[in-house]
């Protein structure tokens, strides 16, 4: 089983900075993809950035420029820099792994963390 948990998250007013850290540890071979997506309230939860095992990343179009994902593949952490954040950036954040536990077929797993809170106050 793999477990995957967040730091970080709080109270911050707008324009300012926040870090994300998420750890994921447990039977793990090897990770693939981890991620950070969001959930406002009532609203669909969406991607916010992503990385893969090569390094490449994604971003929602309304962070690029603005939060920047990094990712220690010997630690299976993954971060994300949160800079000029805005009041539409509150949201309950998640973290997401990807991967295996073992060399195998059928070996896939896809955990999530139990989210962090992050409120920007205009």
């Amino acid at each position: 089983q793999v477990q995957v948990v967040e730091s970080g998250g709080g109270l911050v007013q707008a324009g300012g900075s926040l870090s994300l850290s998420c750890a994921a540890s447990g039977s793990i071979f090897t990770i693939n993809g981890m991620g950070w997506y969001r959930q406002a309230p009532g609203k669909q939860r969406e991607l916010v950035a992503k990385t893969n095992s090569g390094g490449g990343t994604d971003y929602a179009d309304s962070v690029k420029g603005r939060f920047t994902i990094s990712r220690d593949n010997a630690m299976n952490t993954v971060y994300l820099q949160m800079n000029n954040l805005k009041p539409e950036d509150t949201a309950d954040y998640y973290c997401n792994a990807q991967g295996y536990y073992c060399p195998g077929y059928g070996c896939a797993f896809d955990s999530w963390g139990q989210g962090t809170q992050v409120t920007v106050s205009s």
